[in-house]
């Protein structure tokens, strides 16, 4: 009976890993298109952020 329960709690962990990890490389494939995008959106002679020269 406890085979079956570690065996069983095996499989959930091993779910739950597969799951997660899908779930960050499609984080991570939208978080690289939008810095992608704010490169091209800038341009060259794009605003910089910090302290202002005066």
């Amino acid at each position: 009976m406890n085979l079956w329960i570690l065996f069983f709690l095996l499989i959930l962990v091993v779910f739950g890993f597969g799951f997660t990890m899908q779930a960050l490389w499609w984080v991570a494939a939208v978080l690289l298109v939008l810095w992608i995008a704010g490169f091209t959106l800038r341009g060259r002679g794009g605003r910089r952020y910090g302290r202002s020269r005066r």
